[in-house]
């Protein structure tokens, strides 16, 4: 089948070892194979291919963790990419297992989640990592408050254009912070307040997501009020910030970690989608044909939301 993979490792030119091929079918018994029609690329794709999580003996990798398609029964379902393993661990998709871009993907039965009839094949893609981390952030760990505020760290990558989305449908004040102004301005238009880097906020904030790290991490203390959380799923601009300490006992501030949900998480995030009309946020699609080019698009960092994969073309 065709699939796209990481056929060797480089740190510096991660696009130059991705390759598009022909790849064994998924054959991992008693698994459910999910026919692919639209997948959407995550970092974690650029950093497989830089070698980050995979060795050298599990080469070739089809990558992605993303998908939404058809069963074998003929139900649409999302995939759901996180993969227990009997003795309590866990790995997701493209780190142990071949990954979503491919005609066909296989996952246990209960990694199925089905897909509401409202959301597009596009649009459910995009849910399982970026969009699942997000809701989670804010629900369960974050505990957002009924009419709260929230601040989103910088706004344009997934989980904090969708953590802008999710905060504003959830009936929260939502603040998000971006360098680039025309990244303030689209951020403006999903109803956040829009602020660069680093300034005041208004008031302090229930809950801050956190996906930025160094450059970030001392204003998301100023702007946590007393008791509040610093909710972290990333760090892309360095993991080692200097943390005051002081604000962070004399505020009695939590700092929680957050990697993706769980798939109840999952179908809970789809039905909020399709009841309130949300939609994730597309910032360009490609055909399969023209996976490179999705990927070259994810590296260049000039992305706000999603880069979709239509796997029917």
């Amino acid at each position: 089948m065709r699939a796209a993979f990481a056929s060797a490792f480089s740190s510096d030119d991660p696009l130059s070892v991705l390759s598009v091929g022909e790849q064994p079918e998924p054959a991992q018994e008693g698994w459910a194979t999910v026919e692919v029609r639209a997948s959407s690329l995550n970092q974690h794709d650029l950093w497989s291919l830089r070698g980050v999580g995979l060795r050298e003996e599990q080469l070739p990798m089809i990558l992605g963790c993303d998908a939404a398609g058809v069963d074998a029964g003929g139900n649409d379902v999302v995939v759901y990419s996180v993969i227990r393993e009997p003795d309590g661990a866990s790995t997701i998709l493209s780190e142990k297992y071949p990954g979503t871009f491919a005609e066909r993907v296989a996952v246990p039965p209960g990694n199925l989640v089905p897909k509401p009839a409202e959301l597009t094949f596009a649009e459910a893609a995009c849910l399982p990592t970026a969009w699942l981390t997000a809701y989670r952030m804010l629900t369960t760990k974050g505990r957002l408050p009924e009419g709260g505020a929230v601040l989103v760290q910088g706004a344009g990558g997934g989980v904090a254009t969708a953590a802008v989305s999710l905060g504003v449908a959830l009936g929260a004040r939502v603040y998000a912070t971006s360098r680039d102004p025309a990244k303030r301005e689209r951020v403006a238009a999903l109803g956040a307040t829009a602020l660069e880097t680093g300034a005041r906020l208004p008031e302090r904030v229930d809950v801050v997501i956190e996906t930025v790290g160094e450059a970030t991490f001392d204003h998301s203390l100023k702007a946590t009020r007393k008791g509040g959380r610093i909710v972290v799923s990333g760090a892309t601009s360095g993991h080692l910030p200097a943390v005051n300490m002081r604000r962070v006992f004399a505020g009695e501030l939590e700092i929680l970690g957050v990697t993706m949900g769980t798939p109840e998480e999952l179908a809970d995030l789809m039905k909020l989608c399709a009841e309130r009309g949300i939609r994730p946020i597309v910032d360009s699609e490609f055909g399969f044909s023209d996976i490179r080019g999705a990927f070259a698009k994810l590296e260049s960092g000039d992305v706000f939301g999603k880069v979709v994969l239509d796997h029917t073309r």
